[in-house]
């Protein structure tokens, strides 16, 4: 498994884990939100630029959600 690949399994398997701990408090939100953004950078390295922009639109959503809750 190459560097950029670990990255992504890294950072998607943590924004998942962050989503299902949600509920647990703000700071879990928070968190989410940062691993949009590092799935979101793994999309644009990787090239996969849709999958870039839907993570960066899911870190503005996940950082409303923090700021409002």
């Amino acid at each position: 498994m190459d560097a950029l690949t670990a990255f992504g399994v890294g950072a998607l398997t943590f924004m998942m884990l962050m989503y299902a701990l949600e509920s647990r408090g703000r700071a879990f939100i928070l968190a989410f939100a940062a691993g949009c953004a590092l799935s979101s950078v793994y999309g644009f390295v990787s090239g996969a630029w849709p999958f870039g922009v839907v993570e960066a639109v899911w870190t503005l959503i996940a950082l409303r959600r923090y700021l409002t809750r």
